[in-house]
């Protein structure tokens, strides 16, 4: 008892399934990677721009003013008379930058 005709898939559809494969990978690209590596890119300009005087949050919420920079550490004044140190990749934004006293 075998069965009759061919029942093979048709010849089309590895084709398709490429084709499908390859828009869902782009799909995610535009929509997740791109994206991803801009807003990556734009935090790393951030953090290489900070300088004296900014006014920082860090991303444990933390609001204050930079007075110390060194290459990996970032001294915040968060009170009068009250500093802490945070790595540069722990700043979260620039709330207001320094005024240029130039």
């Amino acid at each position: 008892m075998g069965q009759a005709g061919g029942g093979g898939a048709p010849k089309g559809g590895d084709m398709q399934f490429i084709i499908m494969m390859i828009v869902i990978f782009a799909i995610f690209y535009f929509l997740l990677i791109r994206p991803q590596k801009k807003k990556q890119q734009d935090l790393r300009k951030m953090i290489e721009s900070l300088k004296h005087g900014d006014m920082v949050i860090t991303t444990g919420g933390v609001h204050g003013k930079i007075t110390g920079l060194t290459e990996n550490v970032v001294t915040i004044e968060i009170a009068d008379k009250v500093k802490i140190k945070v790595s540069r990749g722990h700043i979260g934004a620039v709330i207001q930058k320094a005024e240029e006293t130039e």
